[in-house]
């Protein structure tokens, strides 16, 4: 265990100028005291650890120092080929860079490991779009991939949601999500960072200009944001409803499951059938029918009365088609 944590921390030294005690102690989950303790080790050891004193002290390696402590594991081999997604890459028209860079690293391990590229394309395969939807790669994607890596400043035309005119955006790209088969650029308009779907621009431009990319920007933090708020956002209206203990346990799958959990936790307790009364945000009547017909037998609609009389009418149909 710890001849892992004091490879780990030469290899995390050789990646960067510098790194205090308290960044390594995070990185390797221990305390600043071990940490201490391990550049100590590293040090009589002979690998050149160099601890600067101070405040804005911390440890280095000296000399341009670089460890041969690389070769993968059978494990860390087949995750490294696990990494990439094969058709996102295609349709980034990344594919042949993605093609070569595997043969390399393929080549490059030890007889023993060659296989792990079979072994894991075998075991594991991540198929990214919903299901019963065609996926469809937008035209300019490779264009805005491009400018991504590039960091380079982009002039596009965007047809806003709902909307039938065009809009002029200048951005700076800074990343591509691929979410249920649907291509979105994060991009930083102005002082603002904000959302577009890739299959909206009519037009892309990769200037020659580059822009200054925030180095505190966090992809996927700054992505789980927004895709919250965007799904609270959709939920615009509220029904009342009577479930039964079964329903309960079906309706997180039913509908937004953060939304149904935090619904349940505001519920009173179960009446004398063990029944619980819960208000759901829905984002409209018609897709709460859609969504609450699925509980069947095992929820009630109290109200709106418009939806309540809704599930009524489908009610008496089923009862006349199964008389």
């Amino acid at each position: 265990m710890r001849a892992a944590r004091l490879i780990k921390m030469v290899l995390l030294l050789q990646s960067r100028p510098a790194m205090t005690a308290a960044e390594l102690a995070q990185e390797l989950e221990v305390s600043e005291r071990t940490v201490t303790r391990d550049a100590q080790a590293l040090s009589e050891a002979g690998v050149p650890v160099y601890a600067d004193r101070g405040r804005a002290g911390g440890y280095r390696l000296v000399g341009g120092y670089r460890t041969r402590l690389t070769g993968l594991a059978r494990n860390e081999a087949e995750a490294l080929f696990l990494s990439g997604l094969p058709s996102a890459l295609r349709e980034m028209g990344l594919e042949d860079a993605a093609s070569a860079a595997r043969l390399k690293v393929s080549a490059a391990l030890l007889p023993s490991l060659q296989g792990a590229s079979d072994s894991a394309a075998q075991r594991f395969h991540l198929d990214a779009p919903g299901w019963y939807q065609e996926p469809v790669t937008p035209e300019l994607l490779p264009a805005v991939a491009e400018a991504v890596w590039d960091d380079r400043i982009v002039h596009a035309r965007y047809r806003r949601s709902g909307r039938d005119d065009e809009v002029e955006r200048e951005l700076a790209p800074y990343g591509l999500v691929l979410k249920a088969g649907v291509w979105y650029l994060c991009a930083r308009v102005a002082d603002d960072f904000r959302v577009y779907r890739i299959d909206r621009f009519s037009a892309v431009a990769v200037s020659d200009e580059r822009f200054e990319r925030d180095e505190q920007f966090d992809l996927p933090g700054f992505w789980d944001e927004r895709a919250a708020q965007f799904a609270r956002s959709l939920l615009r209206t509220e029904v009342t409803v009577r479930v039964t203990e079964e329903g309960v346990r079906r309706l997180p799958y039913a509908m937004d499951r953060s939304a149904v959990h935090d619904a349940l936790d505001a519920a009173g307790p179960p009446d004398a059938r063990g029944q619980l009364t819960v208000t759901l945000p829905v984002e409209s009547l018609d897709v709460a029918y859609s969504q609450l017909m699925t509980l069947g037998p095992e929820l009630e609609v109290l109200e709106p009365a418009a939806l309540r009389a809704r599930f009524t009418a489908a009610a008496e149909r089923l009862r006349d088609l199964y008389r």
